[in-house]
């Protein structure tokens, strides 16, 4: 795997417990993570496909620093210099070099050293040493001091997916105003609403839109708190829990240098040994990406029935045009923002289901699986992050109604003698609808005819405002 933007094709040798290897001598990563690369060719996407998790890997090893630095173990210019080059990773340089692919065995060492071993190469290069000169910066004795993957790599990805939420949840809060100005451009536009796909009784569209927009308010906050537990870490575990290799102290300094660094309410685990092979925070995280897609699935798919036709569908929607629909069939076109949407969320849905079986998996006092937890968690909120931009901006906002045939199918449709029910009563409705449907005449003529009301009153009973909210009638029917 070459990561280098610039290789002079000279190599440095590096060695490790299982022997040595070539490393180009540009290379920021080293030995370990190479080993990585090569043996974890898995799902193609790589660590630096998401930025986030970089960060919060880099955030956990400057808190870690600024610890190890107050208990008197890291001299002033190595504490600098890895503060420095912890800070620069946070801005987005040298990412190219941490590319561990994302599924990986040995439950994230690989990532944890590709960091350690970045980190390393660049302080020496602060340092002006040359690359590979561990004597004098270690990826193990100075970057992982107090530390190992299984305290380090949690923490980063937890604060990773605390980022990664801020960005989905803005998401979700603009594909909810995109909906909140549907439904008031949509306010006074009559259709029918539906039950069980039968003509039920009118409502707005207006309403149809502020109820998916409520909908998904209410995931917005069951989201957000979701991630809040992302804030518990576990830094000072070490290996199990028990804090093997770390001094007294250096937990609660850890834990507050994360604090401050990043000024969220971040907490430390209760108990470090159960926080260490318990994943229940990412299944809960989970579970809200599933409620949300389950809610956007529910959208798109009305969607796709409001605009079903043109003309031998409901079409009480007007979705925006994207692309020519079919191959074979000319001037179709489809709805295919909101399938595409139905596929992400399909995928999240089903990525849920590996972070319950990823999470089941937990032996003893460690989790291994956590690899494939994570990396289902960063796509799951990618893929719903792009896909809530796509809804939004390719058809939310263009969306127009089809009014004349809403208010058509409205005085069409029998389902409106249920708004005469509270005036002329159940058996006088009845056999309405029935007639209705036995003729094809419409219920508006039928009462009419049968003279059970009068014009006017007729008039002011099936009036848009009086259908789709409760009104009380001071009205008799004639018999």
């Amino acid at each position: 795997m070459n990561n280098i933007t610039q290789c002079s094709g000279k190599v440095r040798t590096e060695t490790d417990l299982i022997g040595t290897k070539e490393i180009p001598v540009e290379a920021l990563y080293g030995v370990q993570s190479l080993r990585g690369f090569e043996n974890f060719k898995i799902s193609g996407r790589l660590m630096n496909d998401y930025p986030n998790f970089i960060k919060g890997m880099a955030l956990t090893k400057k808190g870690a620093a600024i610890a190890n630095h107050k208990q008197g173990n890291l001299s002033d210019a190595m504490y600098k210099a890895i503060v420095q080059a912890c800070d620069e990773i946070y801005e987005g340089k040298h990412h190219e070099f941490l590319c561990s692919d994302m599924i990986q065995g040995g439950a994230g060492t690989t990532v944890n050293m590709n960091a350690n071993e970045v980190i390393a190469n660049r302080v020496l290069e602060i340092l002006g040493y040359e690359h590979g000169q561990y004597e004098f910066c270690s990826p193990n004795d100075h970057i992982n001091l107090s530390q190992s993957t299984n305290d380090a790599y949690p923490t980063a990805f937890h604060l990773g997916l605390y980022l990664e939420n801020k960005i989905l949840a803005e998401g979700l809060s603009s594909l909810i105003s995109s909906l909140d100005n549907k439904a008031k451009e949509f306010a006074h536009v009559i259709k029918m609403g539906r039950t069980q796909l039968q003509d039920a009784v009118p409502m707005t569209l207006g309403q149809t839109f502020k109820a998916f927009a409520n909908g998904l308010r209410k995931e917005v906050s069951n989201l957000n708190a979701a991630a809040e537990e992302f804030l518990c870490i576990n830094m000072g575990a070490t290996a199990i829990g028990t804090g093997i290799c770390s001094e007294p102290g250096y937990s609660k300094l850890c834990t507050e240098a994360l604090k401050d660094i990043t000024g969220w309410n971040i907490v430390l685990a209760d108990d470090l040994v159960e926080a260490t092979t318990d994943s229940s925070v990412l299944v809960g995280y989970s579970a809200a990406l599933k409620r949300i897609a389950l809610r956007v699935i529910k959208i798109c798919n009305d969607l796709r029935l409001m605009g079903s036709g043109p003309r031998c569908g409901i079409h009480e929607l007007f979705l925006p045009e994207m692309q020519p629909g079919s191959s074979i069939m000319p001037g179709k076109v489809n709805p295919v923002i909101p399938e595409v949407m139905n596929q992400v969320c399909y995928k999240v849905i089903g990525n849920d289901l590996t972070v319950t079986l990823a999470s089941e998996n937990a032996q003893l006092e460690l989790n291994v699986m956590e690899p494939v937890l994570i990396y289902s968690l960063f796509e799951s909120i990618n893929l719903l992050t792009n896909g809530f931009n796509t809804l939004r901006t390719l058809c939310i906002d263009g969306i127009r109604a089809d009014v004349e045939n809403c208010e058509r199918q409205v005085k069409n449709s029998i389902g409106i003698v249920t708004a005469l029910n509270p005036v002329i009563g159940y058996k006088n409705s009845t056999k309405i609808a029935k007639e209705a449907m036995a003729t094809g005449k419409g219920v508006y003529d039928l009462v009419l005819e049968h003279d059970i009301l009068n014009k006017e009153d007729l008039d002011t009973i099936l009036k848009p405002e009086n259908m789709v909210e409760p009104v009380k009638f001071n009205i008799k029917p004639k018999h």
